[in-house]
């Protein structure tokens, strides 16, 4: 047996803690009307969650509370226990017993515990499921609800058969795997939103991160060429510095000791007579042609570098004309885009506005328009006038030295004449001048070589700031890049300069891409790709969570149909076998039937399940209808029964359900009051029976099932309002008269 015992303590009419003992298979509990007896019903209703007070005929949970009389007073709380055997292990728990208590408070608040621990409802329905009991359902069944599966709708009625076959754990299963399922597709359709947000701003950061490589690409094939070239022209520079130099010591050793040779030869012609004079018109014409070789070496000097100046501007050109002809960065003055619009407005004629503004491109795209440009221009057209007058300059300069010469020559013919002591030493002094003015102009070739060779090192250092500053300081540490030597001077400048042009187009690039930002946006890029990613696995998990709810929801399916089709057989077998033996005859069982409603009827009855039914104005419910076979009597429907033999139909399907999937325990409040004696007898014969299976508590004002209990108890109630219980043990008494 699984229930022991129930204990009311303030509970409606029983003021005191009054204890029921459930000893026997069958207890009786009896007493006039009024008594007190239904409460004990009510109790086992309360105390195993019914949270409808109506059901337990109040209002209110205060209602349930015994509200004082006879010379007590109110009480302020009632409390209700069960105590269950757990020896089977039935609920789940490692306790020999389980007591479930109640206990609601005249401010509403209820309180519910286990074995004395303070639990929630929801514990106390779970724990109770597991013995297949709950607080409403077949194994209570009060007065004037017998006839209720009678009553029923065919669809109410098969819910009243799945409740007691045990199928509402799997509905409940199959609801709430719905309930997921629809929350996982809402968490689907919020997910793919996500991801179709940031799609577009993905897509963009792609294109962003495309650029970024793309010019971080560039900007590392511009610094590995711009090593190589700055390497190169180190090496170059640094060669012919010291190649410069090189040429410079031995010449200007060799005119230090010529200057010697010349003032000694100078000393000798100074102590001849008359020569001496001429000697001195000589040195005097000698000094004048060394001052107008200066003068055109300085003037040569001169031109070089304006050769140079004119070479650089001619460069800031050309670069300005590249960036100039760039077509992304095309800049067209707003009044010539004005006069277009005003050209345009006039025109009538698409193919004239799409002819005339093709033009207009053409016209443009390869134009060059810059200050800078034409600055440079002014200042290279102020270097060719200044070319033109060093030019000039150099042609005087050369014809007086040519005059000079001229000059030079006929004195040094007359002073050949002379003595032939001072003949030597003007032969010497003539050779030495020679060589002197051979090695100045040397000199001067030289110096307009190194001048040059400042040019290009001053160009390389400014080459090498802007490198330094669009790509960093990488660029800077070309030092340890290993290049021959010996190839390396060996190769053609023209190699170099076309190295400097293709780094000039690749810093052009890098300009126009105008990537500033790419670490941030590098960053962005993966953080929204990898939020991307996450969403796109927690779609893939929740489409798989959704798969395996529909496959739970097929499985809960199935597994209803089967269970529910095996059940109503096993209940038919026995409800025809107990009809049979009630009616000494005929037939009754259950078939499942299909019938057609409207939809706004279906919902108005509580069928959540018809919105999912498609856009029809029809629904198909299924339900159970009952067929009956009375002996000697062709009675085809429910409504052509009596009073009577509908309370034996419905006790005779009542006790086949709980035969089949027998609860713990039935209570059955007071429905046998319908029947004579004759069906009382047959209704104590299926009491015997049935409490084979479950225990029963009868409500009853019936001798004939008051014989079949093993303990009675008895409800009293006088002036003072409260209940009182007194009890009998036949099978104690029984054992004892023995």
């Amino acid at each position: 047996m699984y229930l022991k015992s129930i204990t009311l303590s303030g509970f409606k009419s029983f003021a005191k803690a009054s204890e029921l003992l459930f000893s026997s298979r069958v207890t009786s509990i009896v007493g006039p009307n009024g008594s007190g007896k239904s409460n004990v019903a009510e109790a086992f209703r309360f105390v195993l969650g019914e949270q409808s007070i109506k059901s337990l005929r109040g209002k209110k949970g205060e209602d349930l509370i015994f509200n004082g009389g006879g010379g007590e007073a109110r009480a302020n709380r009632a409390s209700v226990k069960v105590v269950f055997d757990n020896s089977q292990k039935t609920f789940g728990i490692d306790f020999p017993e389980v007591s479930v208590e109640r206990v609601v408070h005249r401010d509403g608040v209820n309180e519910y515990l286990i074995n004395g621990s303070v639990v929630r409802l929801k514990d106390v329905l779970e724990l109770l499921a597991n013995a297949h009991i709950g607080a409403s359902g077949h194994h209570i069944i009060s007065q004037g609800e017998a006839d209720k599966i009678l009553n029923a709708s065919a669809k109410d009625r098969k819910g009243m058969i799945e409740d007691a076959l045990g199928l509402k754990v799997y509905q409940y299963k199959r609801v709430e795997s719905e309930r997921k399922l629809k929350k996982t597709f809402e968490n689907i359709a919020q997910v793919e939103s996500l991801r179709r947000e940031i799609a577009p701003h993905l897509k963009f950061l792609a294109k962003q991160v495309e650029k970024v490589e793309k010019a971080e690409s560039q900007k590392q094939e511009l610094i590995t060429l711009s090593k190589e070239y700055f390497k190169r022209e180190d090496m170059f520079i640094s060669f012919s510095r010291a190649a410069l130099k090189g040429e410079r010591t031995p010449i200007e050793a060799e005119l230090e000791k010529l200057s010697t040779e010349l003032a000694e030869a100078k000393e000798v012609l100074a102590k001849s007579g008359e020569a001496e004079k001429k000697n001195f018109v000589i040195l005097e014409l000698e000094s004048e042609i060394a001052g107008a070789r200066t003068h055109k070496d300085a003037l040569v000097r001169e031109l070089g570098k304006v050769e140079g100046l004119l070479g650089a501007e001619e460069r800031i050109i050309e670069k300005e004309k590249q960036l100039a002809t760039s077509e992304e960065h095309k800049t067209i003055r707003l009044r010539e885009v004005e006069e277009l619009f005003e050209e345009l407005s006039l025109m009538n004629a698409v193919e004239a506005i799409i002819t005339r503004v093709r033009t207009f491109i053409k016209e443009r795209r390869h134009t060059a328009d810059s200050s800078v440009i034409l600055d440079a221009e002014k200042r290279i057209k102020e270097l060719e006038a200044d070319k033109q007058k060093v030019e000039s300059s150099i042609k005087t300069a050369q014809d007086k030295e040519k005059q000079l010469l001229e000059k030079y020559e006929s004195l040094k013919k007359e002073i050949e004449t002379q003595k032939d002591s001072s003949r030597d030493a003007e032969r010497a002094v003539f050779r030495i001048m020679s060589e002197e003015n051979e090695l100045i102009s040397k000199l001067s070739m030289l110096k307009v070589r190194e001048e040059k060779l400042a040019l290009e090192e001053a160009e390389y250092k400014r080459e090498l700031e802007e490198v330094s500053r669009l790509v960093g300081a990488e660029a800077l540490h070309f030092k340890s890049l290993d290049i021959n030597e010996h190839d390396a001077l060996a190769e053609a400048r023209s190699m170099q300069e076309e190295r400097k042009r293709a780094i000039e187009k690749l810093k052009i690039r890098l300009e126009d891409a105008g990537v500033s930002g790419g670490e941030e946006v590098m960053k962005e890029y993966r953080e929204t790709s990898e939020r991307d990613q996450f969403l796109g696995r927690e779609l893939a998990d929740l489409e798989k969570s959704a798969e395996s709810l529909k496959e739970l929801i097929k499985e809960l399916e199935i597994r209803l149909a089967t269970e529910f089709e095996t059940g109503i057989n096993k209940i038919n077998n026995e409800f025809g076998k107990l009809f049979s033996e009630v009616f000494q005859g005929g037939d009754a069982h259950l078939s499942l039937v299909k019938e057609k409603k409207k939809k706004a009827e279906a919902m108005l009855e509580g069928d959540e399940d018809v919105e999912d039914e498609g856009d029809s104005d029809e629904v198909v419910q299924e339900g159970l209808d009952i067929s009956v076979n009375l002996p000697r009597k062709k009675i085809r429907s429910l409504m052509m029964l009596s009073g009577g033999e509908r309370a034996l139909t419905s006790i005779a399907l009542l006790f086949a359900i709980s035969a089949v999937n027998p609860p713990p325990f039935i209570i059955l409040d007071e429905t046998d009051a319908a029947l004579d004696e004759a069906n009382s007898k047959r209704y104590g014969d299926m009491v015997e029976l049935l409490s084979k299976h479950s225990q029963l508590i009868l409500i009853t004002h019936n001798r004939e099932t008051m014989s079949r209990a093993g303990v009675i108890y008895g409800v009293t109630m006088g002036s003072t309002g409260i209940s009182k219980l007194l009890s009998i043990a036949f099978e104690e008494a029984v054992a004892v008269a023995k």
